[in-house]
């Protein structure tokens, strides 16, 4: 089976270098899909270790990043490619040895699942970034997700706990789910949209304790006061889509700090002052 990873990016030039020399370790995948969201900067990014990416453009929107449409667009290019298994990977995340490698198996034994790995949220690094080495030394998965253990492979028969940071699929459960819903721009709630459709296409989730990662560190806040109206805008066309808000611990806190009030038809809307 051919395995292309897609990874999409804007900015965050540093965190790609070091995904990428974590690709480039054997064993690597047979493509590297780059995305590059209104960045020009990334059209003639350097091969690694012979490791080069695919590169593929997205323009920007008014309203934010085109998450969504960025990762139809690496997915469809690395179908081109000739690829029978997608692996995502955010542009924060490096991958353990193996990654690619451990969904690609995984997917071959059941390609009726799409496979998410557990990733650990690294702290700050020092003076000289992140040692690849040392990466495994510090596996702590996200405590708000399942974590098996490298070897394990668990079922989610929840569409919430399904994120976007790093999962694979076949090529054909990808073109069965018909992609991301491209109305879904910037911050928030197209995941979550994503997987809804995987499971209503008879499709399973599940986690994969062999596919692990390390999610670097950058600024941010909380609750993420500057995506407030990506989380409302998106959170409309998720309530319209699907008869529920996403994202409610967020819209609680911005409710908490006065910047969202609660809507009569049981929505939500930023507060007038």
């Amino acid at each position: 089976m051919s395995t292309a990873v897609v990874t999409i990016a804007h900015g965050r030039h540093d965190h790609l270098r070091l995904q990428q020399r974590s690709l480039a370790a054997d064993p690597r995948p047979d493509a590297w899909v780059l995305v590059a969201m209104a960045d020009p900067a990334l059209v003639r990014w350097p091969p690694h270790d012979g490791l080069r990416p695919h590169v593929v453009t997205v323009d920007a929107d008014p309203a934010g990043l085109p998450l969504a449409r960025a990762r139809n667009t690496g997915a469809e290019h690395a179908l081109a490619l000739g690829a029978d298994v997608l692996v995502f990977l955010d542009v924060d995340c490096v991958a353990a040895p193996g990654l690619s490698a451990a969904y690609a198996r995984a997917v071959r034994d059941e390609p009726g699942t799409v496979w998410s790995g557990p990733v650990t949220y690294l702290p700050p690094p020092g003076p000289e970034g992140y040692a690849l080495a040392s990466l495994p030394g510090v596996d702590a998965p996200h405590p708000a997700r399942p974590a098996p253990r490298p070897g394990e492979r668990t079922p989610n028969p929840h569409p919430d706990l399904f994120w976007s940071l790093s999962f694979a699929l076949s090529a054909r459960a990808w073109s069965r789910s018909g992609g991301f819903h491209e109305g879904y721009v910037g911050y928030g709630a197209e995941d979550t949209d994503f997987a809804r459709l995987l499971l209503g296409e008879g499709l399973a989730l599940g986690w994969l304790g062999a596919a692990r990662a390390f999610h670097q560190w950058h600024p941010t806040e909380s609750p993420p006061r500057r995506h407030l109206d990506d989380i409302l805008r998106n959170g409309a066309l998720f309530a319209a889509r699907w008869g529920s808000w996403p994202m409610g611990g967020w819209l609680t806190s911005f409710e908490r700090e006065g910047l969202v009030r609660r809507t009569a038809d049981g929505g939500w809307a930023r507060a007038t002052r």
